[in-house]
């Protein structure tokens, strides 16, 4: 028996300088394969080097134009000049959305739009998280409570595997994380496919995705943090809103990477 314990004990000595010699090599592996083929920013191709928001370049992060205060308290639309508006920005209080508050990190400009036609457009998945990153830095300050969960905005099946993941769903993985929120992606989910958004007019695209929501019973009572890409026209997110509304949803708020300006 001491003899098994013995040997056990000396095979547990042994395995510690075994993992961190294993662990350097892993090290010297990247090191030399960042020589041999250096990680490049998928947005302006530049090398990365030690200021980098993985995988963007340090300089491609500090160029995206933040949305900073003053900007609708129920929509987010930025109120720059127009510093005496204090609340809802006046399309909003001429027709309230149907969700309660959206909040978005930057306006849609390069190089953030490069950044983001390349994550959802283009597979570099790992672009999730400096989005998402952005996402909580600007605009966790300004949610007015804490939701009971996230649920990203969903894809059509046949998109989905089309594209191979749904970009709101990784977005929403990593932004659950930061504010310590679950991540419900089963209560939100497609009546029926769409024309991809891109392709439409505003109008267009209010009538493509009416009625194409529906929500889980599991809403009812809850505060919901709807999580997409891009906030453009609205319509998305208001139709998203809507399906988590009819379900008993008590408050809906949308966050996103992005919105036009």
């Amino acid at each position: 028996m001491r003899t098994l314990e013995r040997t056990a004990a000396s095979r547990r000595t042994l395995s510690l300088p075994s993992a961190l010699a294993g662990g350097r090599l892993r090290a010297w592996t990247s090191a030399a394969l960042d020589l041999l083929y250096p990680a490049l920013c998928p947005v302006c191709q530049t090398r990365l080097g030690g200021d980098r928001r993985d995988p963007l370049c340090g300089g491609c992060w500090a160029r995206i134009a933040r949305l900073e205060p003053p900007y609708c308290v129920v929509c987010g639309v930025p109120t720059a000049g127009q510093t005496s508006l204090v609340g809802p920005c006046l399309a909003c209080r001429t027709e309230p959305p149907p969700f309660d508050y959206a909040r978005a990190a930057a306006p849609y400009l390069d190089p953030l739009r490069s950044a983001v036609h390349a994550f959802k457009f283009h597979g570099k998945r790992a672009l999730a998280r400096p989005l998402a990153d952005l996402v909580v830095e600007q605009c966790a300050p300004s949610l007015p409570a804490p939701a009971d969960a996230l649920v990203p905005v969903p894809l059509a099946p046949a998109r989905e595997r089309e594209r191979g993941f749904n970009q709101a769903a990784l977005l929403a993985e990593r932004v659950g994380r930061a504010l310590a929120r679950p991540v419900r992606p089963r209560w939100l989910g497609r009546a029926r496919p769409t024309r991809p958004q891109s392709e439409l007019a505003a109008d267009e695209r209010r009538r493509n995705v009416r009625g194409a929501f529906r929500a889980a019973p599991a809403v009812d009572g809850c505060h919901v943090l709807v999580i997409d890409d891009v906030l453009t026209t609205g319509a998305t997110a208001a139709e998203c809103a809507r399906a988590l509304r009819a379900a008993g949803a008590r408050i809906v708020g949308v966050l996103t990477v992005a919105r036009v300006v």
